[in-house]
């Protein structure tokens, strides 16, 4: 009982193990689409857009494969949907890598 039990918690943790797969280097030659909206930096000039500079790895993640999956809605979500729909899961995971070390 008490194996099935850490296995389940383990298999829980997984997703998050692979945020922190993501390659930083690799990101910043992604994120120059990103810069448009969300600062050169990560620090964006205009109010409506987020900061995305030191934001959570697993957060950044989590919502990129949710605009990817029209699953968020709202705002920019129409913006965000169309620029997420071209990105693969490693594309994200080092878009948020990147983001996340950004201080």
């Amino acid at each position: 009982m008490k194996r099935a039990v850490l296995l389940v918690l383990v298999g829980m943790l997984l997703p998050g193990i692979s945020a922190a797969a993501g390659d930083p280097a690799k990101g910043k030659a992604k994120a120059a689409v990103c810069a448009a909206c969300h600062g050169k930096n990560g620090v964006a000039m205009v109010p409506i857009y987020p900061n995305l500079a030191g934001q959570n790895q697993a957060y950044l993640e989590s919502s990129l494969k949710a605009y990817r999956a029209k699953q968020r809605q709202g705002g920019q979500a129409v913006v965000m949907q169309a620029q997420a729909a071209n990105l693969s899961d490693e594309d994200i995971a080092n878009l948020s890598a990147y983001y996340s070390n950004l201080k």
